[in-house]
């Protein structure tokens, strides 16, 4: 008769599924090459099957591996609602609320809002993850999250709490030396700066009537934070939400005859924790600033 499989083998094995590398993984999570190594390496003994093939720069799961996964994020889910199910009936309001977010509203939306709750309930701690991954609720990667869409994740309590609009701006810098464009054509005579991967600014443009692709822009970035400091430093034009561009003194904004489609702003937490006192105050109190912020 088999052991009962080691559920630290099974974290293992969803870490390294999950970031695509032995490498990734021990980063993400804190943990060693050796030791994840070691576990996958067990755990293919105990199931009598080969989960991962070594490819270069990460690790490719095999068909029956993918197969393990399934399982294994089944199990992982199934922990995850234990969790929250025993959570959801604390009933002091103290101890800590992990919070994810973009790492834009991060930097420069969320620390006036998370310093006014800790005012308000100082035996509340906050982790803050400043992140543009999708965390999984479900399994406990945050307790809120705040998004620019609407989650679709099954077992969410989501509320939409207000809509965040863009503008278009530039540094006085880079206004000295080029005249800011008239109209949504002439952008396309500027530098500017954009994501790498990301399809984002490329689908806010073709709004415009504006067909680009990532290599017209002078400077890319999947960060929006290294971004706005380019746009800052006077590289080129560039977009941010109203609250953090009419903030900055050094930029102006460029009003052009078309506008940019607002994004909505949404607050999600698993269901169970709505139950969860410190975790409901905290969902609260976002969601009252962040309707104040956003409109």
């Amino acid at each position: 008769m088999k052991k009962d499989i080691d559920w630290n083998l099974l974290q293992s094995f969803i870490a390294v599924s999950e970031h695509g590398s032995f490498s990734a993984a021990a980063r993400a999570t804190n943990g060693s090459q050796a030791t994840l190594s070691r576990h996958i390496s067990t755990l293919e003994g105990q199931l009598d099957t080969h989960l991962f093939d070594r490819a270069v720069g990460g690790a490719e799961l095999t068909t029956r591996g993918i197969e393990v996964l399934q399982r294994a994020m089944d199990m992982a889910d199934a922990a995850g609602r234990l969790t929250l199910d025993v959570e959801g009936r604390e009933s002091a309001i103290s101890g800590t609320v992990r919070v994810t977010a973009a790492t834009i509203v991060a930097t420069f939306i969320l620390p006036r809002i998370v310093a006014a709750l800790r005012i308000e309930e100082p035996d509340i701690d906050i982790e803050l993850v400043a992140s543009n991954k999708t965390e999984n609720l479900l399994r406990r990667e945050a307790d809120i999250a705040v998004r620019m869409y609407r989650p679709t994740q099954a077992d969410l309590f989501a509320r939409k709490v207000g809509e965040t609009r863009f503008g278009i701006y530039a540094a006085h810098s880079y206004l000295e030396r080029r005249p800011a464009p008239k109209t949504a054509k002439e952008i396309l005579d500027h530098d500017v700066v954009g994501f790498d991967k990301s399809d984002l600014i490329i689908d806010g443009l073709s709004r415009f009537g504006l067909k680009v692709d990532r290599d017209f822009f002078a400077f890319r970035c999947d960060d929006s934070v290294v971004c706005w400091n380019m746009v800052i430093e006077g590289y080129g034009i560039g977009f941010t939400q109203l609250e953090i561009g009419e903030a900055e003194p050094r930029v102006s904004r460029i009003d052009l005859p078309s506008t940019i489609e607002p994004l909505p702003v949404w607050l999600a937490a698993h269901s169970e924790l709505k139950t969860n006192p410190r975790v409901r105050r905290v969902f609260d109190f976002l969601a009252e600033k962040l309707s104040a912020t956003t409109g």
